[in-house]
């Protein structure tokens, strides 16, 4: 008659996200974006680790999409010059990556991502409070 408990979890966990996005940040929507690649990482790593091919390669390609049509997606390349450029082609570096650990079954390219992406998260948390990230112009001081 209902559906089973993990049922009612999963989409209570669903709205819990779906709210998150919709209050969120720009700034706050990209370290979403790392988080979500980061859990996808970890869920190949174990997959890989048991022997589940299905769950890794789903992982895998969670985490792809995630990079490419998330984060790459978000860039501005006309805004954001070089950085920009640099975060593009590094983002392609890590899809490839990606790739290549699915095919050969290799933890220590997964594991190269995973540090990529948490400097590169680490790095976006550190400007979380500048003016430029939080939308707010400081005050101006009064000249005397």
């Amino acid at each position: 008659m209902f559906g089973s408990r993990q049922t009612g979890v999963s989409a209570y966990a669903k709205v819990g996200m779906e709210t998150g996005v919709i209050a969120a940040s720009p700034h706050k929507l990209i370290v979403m974006l790392f988080d979500g690649a980061l859990v996808a990482l970890n869920a190949a790593l174990n997959g890989m680790r048991n022997g589940q091919i299905a769950e890794k390669g789903k992982s895998i390609s969670r985490a792809i999409m995630i990079i490419d049509s998330g984060l790459r997606a978000a860039l501005d390349k006309k805004a954001g010059g070089e950085i920009a450029e640099n975060l593009d082609a590094l983002y392609e570096y890590m899809s490839s990556r990606l790739l290549t650990a699915n095919l050969n079954n290799d933890p220590g390219m997964i594991e190269e991502v995973q540090r990529l992406l948490t400097e590169l998260r680490d790095a976006w948390n550190a400007i979380a409070e500048t003016p430029a990230a939080t939308g707010i112009q400081p005050p101006h001081l009064a000249s005397a």
